[in-house]
């Protein structure tokens, strides 16, 4: 029984991206749970619902007590597995008996194989694919930072890293529209500014007349380019509102991928990584390299 045990919860850490977890410590109100603590009232099974067959359903506080729910088809030994450990339970009893995270990490399969390291895969793997289908080499760089966050944001999906939307966003969300459509009158006075210059420029065709030209060309441009970071800024922040982009990005992405991303399509490692985390980075990096050594 211990062997099936470890090797659901480790199929549905795999499959599902769950965290192993922990009980909660005492005097904790919130009752959040992972893999390897869940209890029968967290599981529910369905032979053939619509004709699909054994699908799985879950429904849990996980972590930082953000709500679960999951209804999933699993194969045939999982799911025969799980009626066999909640044969005879009640609701609130453990669904792995004995089962920890300690236990699980304590394995002779392979040195060094811990949950995270199922996690830490599937959570890389999937931000190779999404940067790959979302980059686009001719993007300017506040477009590939969002095409970045977007995949980080399907990490966050799968790790189920949410949270509730911060109570300063609608305020702070209205400071930055106010900044897009400020930005958006300037544009358009130096279009029309623009407009005159080329008509006062085809009326003389003069040498002042199209330095002039030029020189209100220069600005619109920038001013456009202002415009745009500022709509991409909006729509990440509008996007990101109910998801932690720090927890995966922090602990379940290996960094290499984010920094061969950086090197390959020209953006700063900086908008990526600020100078806490570089330096957090580096300082593990060297101690990682003394341990090989």
């Amino acid at each position: 029984m211990k062997p099936r045990r470890r090797a659901v919860a480790l199929y549905f850490i795999d499959k599902l991206a769950l965290r192993a977890g922990h009980e909660t410590e005492e005097g904790e109100v919130a009752d959040t749970v992972g893999g390897c603590c869940l209890r029968v009232e967290h599981v529910q099974l369905h032979p053939e619902p619509s004709g699909c067959p054994y699908v799985v359903e879950f429904d849990f506080l996980g972590q930082d007590s953000i709500h679960y729910y999951h209804r999933v088809q699993v194969e045939e030994p999982v799911y025969e597995n799980l009626q066999l450990f909640m044969e005879n339970k009640g609701p609130g009893d453990e669904l792995f008996d004995t089962l920890t995270t300690a236990s699980l990490n304590k394995q002779d399969l392979m040195d060094g194989l811990t949950a995270k390291v199922f996690q830490t895969c599937n959570a890389s793997l999937t931000l190779q694919g999404q940067l790959r289908a979302l980059t686009r080499a001719e993007d300017s760089v506040a477009a590939k930072i969002l095409s970045y966050n977007r995949a980080n944001r399907a990490i966050a999906v799968l790790c189920n890293h949410q949270r509730a939307t911060p109570k300063t966003f609608e305020k702070s969300m209205q400071t930055l529209r106010s900044k897009i459509e400020a930005k958006k009158q300037q544009v358009s006075k130096a279009k029309a500014e623009l407009r005159k210059a080329r008509a006062d420029h085809k009326s003389r065709e003069d040498s002042r007349s199209k330095s002039f030209l030029e020189n209100r060309g220069r600005p619109l441009e920038k001013l456009e380019e202002q415009f745009g970071r500022l709509r991409l800024q909006a729509t990440d922040k509008e996007e990101s509102k109910q998801v932690a982009l720090g927890t995966s990005k922090l602990n379940y992405l290996d960094p290499r991928i984010s920094v061969t991303w950086c090197k390959r399509f020209g953006v700063p490692v900086e908008k990526i990584y600020n100078k806490t985390q570089r330096e957090k980075g580096e300082t593990e990096g060297s101690q990682h390299g003394r341990r090989r050594l």
